[in-house]
């Protein structure tokens, strides 16, 4: 409600309208003023009123009639109406009420109940005003949360729809966009852990290709459930191998720590899967390997067909470990070592002649963690 409040007078008694104007202004208000009903319908759409005094008898169209049209508008706000009257049968005042008024003064107007009607009018006005824009507050609120929601629900499809591709870190760090892309070329300390069955291409050989892929359903469900919990990224799997490396491209301090102690789980996870499979008559192991070291990490691939890869001599040192170790063994690194050696139970082992390594690499076993 503006300020002062603004009173239309609908009087075709040019003296009644003077009278009114002069105590509405003496109490503050803007008073502006129509001289019959179809100059008062006008005024009243023209200059949104907060208040309209309205006489009963006038020519042309009376007040009944004009407040029947003004409450018939949908397009006309809430305006008080109180109906000014100088007419003793309460018929009319009540037709006056039943017609849209909210209120009514007897003529000649009383300073005093002018005074108290038209301020308890505004009070109403200004109580319907704010809960009005309370409403449209809501409305806004309503519309701009259920936006949010269909943003969220959209951008939790398309997640749902990348993880199936990429890792889960991955795919919220595409969706989520930022001042980096991930999937940008970029260099970074990492963790690699490879993955291997032992025992896996002599089975591959003789058993029917429903049971190998059943084998590999349970081998891939158990170590990609472990790769999830420990927040790892998977690169690639390919058959019964797979590459997970920890801190890209969701920076985490502990990334050895991590690799290690999912490998432990992994192996265990595995281990009984793999009695299972030998009462079956299939003799498989698990092979696990290692390493920390820069890479090169982003897309890699051609348009319309992307991976997400690492490249660098640790992938490979991981992957000759992973090679090199037995069944049911972890080989790591002296890196990873050096950086857990207070936290871990290790056996050395000899240093080994890998493939695409000049010098023997040193390694060691890992039992397990300390109690």
């Amino acid at each position: 409600m503006r300020t002062p409040p603004r009173i239309l007078i609908v009087d075709d008694n040019a003296t009644n309208v003077k009278i009114l104007q002069a105590r509405l202004g003496s109490e503050g208000y803007e008073v502006v003023s129509a001289a019959d009903g179809e100059e008062g319908l006008a005024a009243a759409r023209t200059l949104a009123p907060d208040l309209i005094l309205l006489d009963l008898m006038m020519p042309k169209i009376d007040g009944i009639e004009v407040c029947k049209r003004l409450r018939a508008d949908p397009g006309f706000p809430f305006t008080p109406i109180i109906i000014v009257t100088a007419m003793a049968d309460l018929k009319d005042v009540v037709a006056g009420l039943e017609a849209g008024g909210d209120e009514y003064l007897t003529k000649p107007v009383d300073h005093a109940a002018l005074a108290a009607r038209v301020r308890s009018m505004l009070r109403i006005k200004a109580l319907h005003d704010e809960v009005e824009g309370l409403v449209a507050q809501m409305k806004g609120w309503n519309a701009t949360l259920e936006q949010r929601v269909a943003t969220q629900v959209a951008e939790l499809e398309r997640v749902g729809r990348l993880r199936r591709f990429f890792s889960p870190q991955l795919a919220e760090a595409i969706v989520s966009g930022g001042a980096e892309d991930p999937l940008q070329s970029h260099r970074r300390e990492i963790t690699v852990v490879f993955l291997d069955l032992r025992g896996f291409t002599a089975f591959a050989e003789i058993a029917e290709p429903e049971e190998v892929m059943g084998v590999l359903r349970q081998y891939h469900g158990a170590a990609g459930e472990l790769i999830l919990a420990h927040e790892g990224t998977l690169e690639h799997f390919t058959g019964d191998g797979m590459m997970i490396f920890f801190n890209d491209p969701v920076p985490v301090a502990d990334a050895a720590e991590r690799a290690v102690r999912m490998s432990l789980a992994i192996r265990e996870r595995i281990g009984s899967l793999a009695d299972a499979w030998l009462r079956r008559g299939y003799s498989l192991g698990l092979g696990i390997g290692i390493a920390q070291g820069f890479a090169t990490l982003g897309a890699i691939g051609f348009e319309g067909r992307w991976d997400y890869g690492a490249i660098g001599t640790v992938t490979n040192l991981a992957a000759r470990l992973c090679g090199e170790a037995a069944s049911h063994q972890i080989l790591i690194s002296r890196k990873v070592h050096a950086q857990l050696e207070p936290m871990l139970e290790v056996d050395p082992v000899p240093a080994l002649n890998l493939k695409g390594f000049q010098r023997p690499v040193d390694a060691f076993s890992v039992r397990g963690i300390k109690s």
